[in-house]
């Protein structure tokens, strides 16, 4: 006969130690986490800042500017990440010593990544434009005026940042595709394109959506690629909600403004965290 089932219940001085022993972490996550948010959320609850902000043409740009950001660069890292992922897999020692130095932009920190491209992009003596006139003969454009150009810049350091992390999360998940699914397409007679299509895509079909989802909810809130490499330039036409709010905080004076302006992105974000955790939820019921 099994033993009838115990409950075990805190009693006692064991609730009165359970208690003081949780108050400390209960203390910092409300301190750091959740007061944050909130006293965030009520500088931007004000009906009026979102009239004035919609008024003003500068913050529709910006808005146009941040969807174009995460639009573009999101897309173009992940499907970059994904590719290049199964490019790395492959054994060889010069693919290996690829690796390491095509992993250094993720390790550099922001500022000096970014500020280094700033420089080489900023005028015509800079590195871009230098190498423009060695090539062509000519002057090259000055990317960091042209509102279009600028944003290309922008969008171009995101994804040279970044993709190399997303690449790592995709050869994780490379490596945890059993090696016999590829030996039972090669018998089969599938070839590395057959492989690419109807086996490895299907299989990590989750993890790239999941990948995708969570890079565009970094990349609406992303404030260091803009503000390092354009700083909004050319006269804050390539801002983003992130450098939009930061100006309108610190340099004008208006933190609310600042504040509702990042809140504007919420009817984008919540649905994306939505999707985000059901996706994982979902992953994680079928694992």
């Amino acid at each position: 006969m099994s033993q009838p089932r115990r409950e075990w219940r805190l009693r006692g001085s064991d609730t009165s130690w359970a208690i003081a022993f949780l108050l400390p972490y209960a203390s910092v996550f409300v301190a750091f986490v959740i007061y944050p948010a909130a006293f965030g959320l009520w500088m931007g609850s004000d009906p009026k800042l979102y009239r004035t902000l919609f008024s003003d043409p500068l913050y529709l740009t910006t808005a146009f500017n941040t969807l174009l950001f995460a639009a573009v660069g999101v897309n173009l890292q992940i499907f970059g990440a994904f590719l290049l992922s199964g490019f790395f897999m492959q054994r060889g020692r010069f693919r290996r010593a690829l690796l390491v130095v095509y992993l250094l932009p993720c390790a550099l920190p922001a500022l000096s990544a970014f500020v280094s491209i700033h420089y080489m992009t900023v005028s015509e003596m800079g590195f871009a434009d230098s190498l423009w006139r060695a090539i062509t003969g000519e002057d090259g454009p000055l990317f960091l005026v042209s509102r279009w150009l600028a944003t290309s810049v922008n969008i171009a350091a995101y994804i040279w940042k970044w993709m190399p992390f997303w690449t790592l999360v995709f050869m994780a998940a490379r490596w945890a595709i059993p090696a016999e699914v590829y030996e039972a397409a090669a018998i089969d007679g599938a070839s590395r394109m057959d492989c690419f299509v109807f086996v490895t895509f299907p299989l990590l079909a989750n993890v790239y959506l999941v990948c995708t989802l969570l890079a565009a909810i970094w990349a609406i809130g992303d404030f260091s690629t803009v503000y390092f490499v354009s700083y909004g330039a050319p006269a804050r036409e390539t801002d983003i909600l992130a450098t939009f709010g930061f100006h309108r905080a610190f340099d004008f004076g208006y933190p609310n403004q600042g504040s509702a302006a990042m809140m504007s992105a919420l009817p984008f974000l919540i649905p994306a965290v939505i999707l985000l955790m059901r996706r994982i939820r979902l992953t994680g019921v079928q694992l």
